[in-house]
């Protein structure tokens, strides 16, 4: 086994509130190999976004803090890295391809200029070579007439052609690791498959890792070769994605999996309850409110994530007190 490319251990990131303390992220763990997909999935809410923020070192501080942890990329601790040491980062060895691409594009600047910057800033290429490599990198990212829409406001794209510009953004340096949070949110089923066609072929090319935000269980199906899921801050369950579909253990994996639409189904099975607040987690399991197996035991005590005894080449993790029963 090759060291890893990203090693998270232990990350802690709350939010200050004047109503309390939200620990949006509570004590993540997980790593990658280079070239793998992990799929980080779970409802809205529970943290998926904070722990790439992290990562990122994004956190917005007030109200957030990452109070805890390590987070290890090709063996640097990123959280020991200065600010001006993790600009440098960011954007060539990590970068992040963000949820609502009009909103992370600068509307008053061209795209070929914004893609064009982040190689003047990361390779210190000159303004009209920088621009020829945006234009280069559009044309690998699917977008027809580059030349011309290099030219382009984000404005005059459509929702699919912006998500190429930030992913073409992202390949700019060809970082050793790319975090894309849900993707292909407000896209069309086609685009989406584009997209993600996209990304498996960038990384067949490039063999960088890739950390995919989402909710969306057919994508990770397709896609992922390992799965986290998360619940309320934590990670509840973690297993390479043949292992987490044929065999779900924790009930908040097995819930999302049963809720799918099927085939010849009457009714969807929707997880009962609500996501509670972070500002008032229940005592131990932070799912045992909207689980029908839940017992005392774990309503007292919050479980660990701790391997299972499967057969499965890949560790299969999972925190829950019944997982076996």
């Amino acid at each position: 086994m090759t060291a890893p490319l990203l090693d998270v251990r232990n990350l802690e990131t709350h939010l200050f509130l004047p109503g309390g303390t939200a620990r949006v992220v509570n004590k993540v763990s997980f790593a990658m190999q280079p070239g793998e997909t992990l799929a980080l999935v779970g409802e809205s809410g529970c943290g998926k976004t904070m722990t790439a923020f992290s990562m990122m070192r994004l956190v917005p501080s007030p109200p957030g803090k990452i109070v805890g942890g390590s987070i290890m990329l090709d063996g640097v601790e990123l959280r020991e890295l200065s600010e001006q040491e993790m600009r440098r980062i960011r954007g060539d060895k990590i970068a992040m391809v963000f949820q609502e691409p009009l909103t992370s594009l600068n509307p008053v600047f061209r795209v070929g200029d914004q893609i064009a910057e982040v190689l003047q800033v990361h390779r210190g290429m000159k303004k009209r070579d920088a621009l020829d490599k945006a234009c280069h990198l559009l044309r690998a990212v699917g977008i027809a007439g580059a030349d011309r829409r290099i030219k382009d406001y984000p404005h005059q794209m459509s929702g699919g052609m912006r998500q190429r510009v930030m992913i073409a953004m992202a390949l700019a340096c060809q970082p050793r690791l790319i975090i894309a949070d849900e993707p292909t949110t407000a896209l069309d089923v086609t685009v989406q498959a584009q997209i993600m066609d996209l990304f498996r072929e960038l990384q067949r090319s490039h063999t960088m890792g890739l950390l995919l935000i989402t909710h969306d269980l057919g994508i990770v199906a397709e896609t992922a070769d390992a799965v986290a899921v998360m619940y309320a801050g934590r990670i509840v369950e973690y297993a390479d994605v043949a292992t987490l579909f044929g065999n779900p253990l924790h009930p908040y994996t097995r819930g999302l999996l049963e809720s799918l639409p099927r085939i010849g189904m009457k009714r969807l099975q929707p997880i009962p309850g609500m996501v509670p607040s972070l500002l008032e987690l229940p005592e131990g399991c932070a799912f045992s409110t909207r689980c029908s197996r839940a017992v005392a035991s774990c309503r007292e005590r919050a479980p660990e994530l701790t391997p299972t005894d499967g057969d499965s080449p890949a560790p299969h993790l999972v925190s829950c007190w019944r997982w076996d029963t």
